[in-house]
């Protein structure tokens, strides 16, 4: 589907939509628990869908309410799991917080399980995670990609892992080793950059009763434990928000809701990163609007915060001066090579831009004239080109727009009503 979007702005107020981030994470620990529980708030995108069939997958009984946003979960009740059951297919769709989540988790079982993908998916790696997990009992059938089947049993004991591959790795041994029958450690052996997703995991873990600790060197995972049912209402997601609270720092008056300023999620740095920008950033009872200044470019560290870096660099276009973008190596593994992507949509737009093998510069303060780019089938690199489109000085036509499913179904759908104008949409 091709979107073709006219210069203009936003104005109203929108809903933050739910924390994908969270709903995986407690949608997992609900699953292994012993009894119902219950979730509030859950925003049925396609990465969400991938983890119910996960779940589903493995034994747990689960009712959806898409309307109510609710999903009900009856747990497999580890360790009552029947482990004779037959080997089963999971289709991780394009998540890989899915795959990468439910990897450990099958062998720590002892179940038999083939994982498939779609996208780029099938090649995004995971070979550092499944060696460590050949290293304590399990078999793959391949560590190059999908598909693959994994087999055998976990042990528990003393894994290692860089600090600074993907913090899903560490989010899955979370998930499985506290259920193995004794101690486990995961030390990082190079710094951790991603914590905030990892202190998520544990959040969502503590919720469940199950405990284990971060330190700057390791992962400290008691065995023997056990998931307990609970109940709990989604929060609101600062990573699909930040298209709206950029959209309001480059001149749309918004108002977001439903953000809290407790939350964990690493990409709650949007909001600083705006105010060094320039931005004034007012929060208040989760609600958060910001008043558009004449915005400067700054550094930016892309390592704990890879999902704002497409929507960061769309607004670093409209801020004066130069941004430079480090630490964006991995930002190539993504959806897709979103260094590259951002750089070309940005040039086609008429932006100049220079790519490097770890980092994007930024050079703002020039008109866009706005153009054609491709959405090059990632969620976050089309809505980030929306909000590109409403600063530029000529209509903006995405291609792929349909990638949005993946995170956000609802984003064009919002966008018009905040726009006050249909979008010219071509199948």
């Amino acid at each position: 589907m091709e979107i073709s979007i006219y210069p203009g702005r936003l104005s109203g107020e929108i809903s933050a939509p739910p924390s994908k981030s969270a709903a995986h994470r407690l949608l997992l620990c609900a699953a292994l628990a012993n009894g119902e529980s219950r979730l509030r708030g859950v925003a049925f995108s396609q990465d969400i869908r991938a983890t119910i069939g996960a779940a589903q997958a493995l034994g747990a009984n689960i009712a959806a309410d898409e309307e109510r946003g609710t999903v009900s979960v009856h747990g497999v009740g580890v360790p009552y799991l029947d482990r004779s059951a037959a080997p089963c297919t999971i289709d991780c769709r394009e998540s890989g917080s899915t795959l990468r989540f439910l990897l450990p988790l099958f062998p720590a079982l002892g179940k038999t399980a083939t994982f498939t993908g779609k996208g780029r998916l099938p090649e995004r790696p995971i070979g550092l995670l499944a060696d460590e997990l050949i290293r304590h009992g399990a078999a793959f059938s391949t560590a190059d990609g999908l598909p693959c089947t994994v087999s055998g049993k976990l042990h528990p004991g003393r894994y290692l892992l860089p600090g600074n591959v993907s913090s899903q790795f560490f989010s899955g041994l979370l998930f499985a080793l506290p259920l193995l029958g004794g101690d486990s450690e995961v030390v990082f052996t190079r710094p951790l950059e991603s914590a905030g997703y990892v202190q998520m995991t544990l959040q969502a873990l503590e919720k469940s009763g199950v405990q284990a600790v971060c330190t700057e060197e390791k992962l400290l995972i008691p065995g023997r434990q056990r998931f307990s049912p609970f109940e709990e209402t989604i929060e609101g997601d600062f990573s699909n928000a930040a298209f709206w609270l950029c959209a309001a720092a480059l001149g749309s008056p918004l108002l977001c809701s439903g953000l809290s300023e407790g939350s964990l999620q690493p990409d709650r740095a949007v909001l600083p990163i705006l105010e060094r920008m320039g931005a004034k950033v007012y929060v208040e009872s989760g609600r958060v609007s910001i008043t558009p200044q004449k915005l400067q470019g700054i550094e930016i560290d892309c390592a704990p915060i890879p999902d704002l870096f497409p929507v960061l660099a769309v607004t670093a276009a409209f801020a004066e001066g130069k941004t430079v973008f480090y630490n964006a190596r991995r930002l190539r593994l993504k959806e897709c090579d979103r260094l590259h992507a951002v750089a070309d949509c940005l040039t086609r737009l008429g932006a100049r831009v220079e790519e490097e093998e770890e980092r994007l510069v930024v050079f703002g303060g020039h008109p866009l004239s706005g153009g054609r780019v491709e959405g090059y089938n990632d969620h976050r690199i089309v809505m980030a080109m929306a909000i590109a489109a409403l600063c530029c000085e000529g209509p903006v036509t995405i291609t792929g727009a349909q990638a949005v499913e993946k995170s956000y179904p609802d984003f064009f759908m919002q966008f018009e009503r905040l726009q006050k104008r249909p979008l010219k949409r071509v199948d």
